[in-house]
C-alpha cells in the first residue's frame, strides 16, 4: 500500500517570471498586471516564492529547490508538478505539455541531481504524445489516490482521455473522469487543470462539485470518494476562483499533517471549512498573489511531491 502524502517536495525558484501568453489561451485564471515592469513582477514573485519555501521549511517539510534557467525562457517553470511526478516504487514519470514553451521546463539535470538523494529505478516518458497534440499535465491533470490506485481527472485540452488511458495502463491506475467547467464571459468552459477544483488528501477531498454540470458525473465522483472513505469538503465556485481547490496535504516535523494553500485560498474559506480541514492537519498558508494572478496557478501547482525512497 503506497503512502498518499510525503515530507519531500521539489520547487523551482523563478528567475524570469511573467505571464505566459501560450498558456493564457485556456487558463482563464491568468490576468495581466498593467503598468508593472517585468523586473518588478519577477522581484515580487521571487519574494513570494522564498517566503513560501521558508514557511514550509519552518514546518519541517524537506524542500529541494532548483533555480530556473534564463535560457531557455520558461515563465511557468515555477509550476513543476505539470511535467514530472514521483512514485514510491522509484519511478519518475514525464508528461506531455500543451504549451510549447512549457516543454522546455523538463530538465535532465534536475533528474540527475535528484538521483544523488532519491532512488530512481526508471524514468517513464509520455512526452511522445505531444507529436499527436495530446496532453496530460502531470499532477495538475491527475489527482492520484496512490493508496487505492485511482486517478481522478477533469477532461480538458490539457487532460486528454487517450493519454490518461496510456498512463493508467502503464502505472496500474483506474480513472475516474468528469468535466469541470467555469463561467467565462457567459459561457461554461473547461477548467484547465483538475487540481484547481479539487484536492485529494489521505482521508479527505476538497472539491468544487458545482463546477461539474453533468449530475451523473458528479454522482460518480462523490461515490468514488465515499467508497474510499474520503471526507468530502465542498467549496463553492467563488472559493475555487480564489484557488481554494489548489491545496496539498504534506508531512511536517514528526510526521505532523499539514494542509498547505495560498493566503487567498485560506481567506476564502468559511470558519466551518477551516474546522473541517484542521482535522486533517495544521493549515499553512502563504501570500503568493503575484504568482496566482499572472501564472494562473497557486500553492499546490508550485510543489512537486517526491515519493521516491531516499537512498
Amino acid at each position: 500500500m503506497s503512502n498518499q502524502i510525503t515530507n519531500n517536495i521539489m520547487m523551482i525558484r523563478p528567475v524570469a517570471f511573467y505571464m505566459n501568453e501560450q498558456t493564457a489561451v485556456n487558463n482563464y485564471y491568468q490576468k495581466n498586471e498593467e503598468g508593472v515592469s517585468l523586473e518588478d513582477i519577477q522581484n515580487q514573485a521571487l519574494r513570494q516564492f522564498d517566503d513560501f519555501v521558508d514557511k514550509l521549511r519552518e514546518e519541517g517539510v524537506n524542500v529541494t529547490v532548483f533555480d530556473d534557467t534564463t535560457d531557455p525562457a520558461t515563465p511557468d517553470s515555477i509550476f513543476p508538478n505539470n511535467w514530472i511526478s514521483f512514485h514510491q516504487d522509484g519511478v519518475i514519470r514525464l508528461y506531455p505539455m500543451y504549451a510549447e514553451n512549457r516543454r522546455l521546463e523538463r530538465r535532465e539535470d534536475i533528474i540527475e541531481s535528484l538521483r544523488s538523494t532519491f532512488k530512481v529505478e526508471e524514468v517513464v516518458s509520455f512526452t511522445n504524445w505531444e507529436e499527436k497534440a495530446a496532453y496530460l499535465e502531470g499532477t495538475g491533470s491527475l489527482l492520484l489516490d496512490r493508496q487505492n490506485k485511482i486517478a481522478y481527472a477533469a477532461i480538458s485540452e490539457r487532460t486528454m482521455p487517450n493519454v490518461l488511458e496510456d498512463f493508467c495502463d502503464e502505472a496500474g491506475y483506474d480513472a475516474v473522469t468528469f468535466h469541470a467547467l467555469q463561467s467565462v464571459d457567459g459561457k461554461r468552459l473547461p477548467i484547465y487543470h483538475t487540481n484547481v477544483m479539487m484536492c485529494l488528501g489521505e482521508e479527505f477531498a476538497v472539491v468544487c462539485l458545482d463546477s461539474i454540470d453533468d449530475l451523473e458525473e458528479r454522482e460518480n465522483l462523490v461515490e468514488a470518494l465515499e467508497e474510499t472513505d474520503k471526507e468530502i469538503i465542498e467549496i463553492s465556485e467563488v472559493q475555487k476562483e480564489q484557488f481554494a481547490g489548489n491545496m496539498l496535504q504534506l508531512l511536517g516535523n514528526d510526521d505532523k499533517r499539514l494542509v498547505v494553500m495560498s493566503s487567498a485560498a485560506f481567506n476564502s474559506l468559511t470558519e466551518e471549512q477551516k474546522v473541517q480541514l484542521s482535522k486533517h492537519g495544521k493549515l499553512v498558508h502563504s501570500d503568493i498573489h503575484t504568482i496566482e494572478k499572472l501564472g494562473g496557478g497557486s500553492a499546490r501547482c508550485m510543489m512537486a511531491e517526491i515519493f521516491n525512497p531516499l537512498k
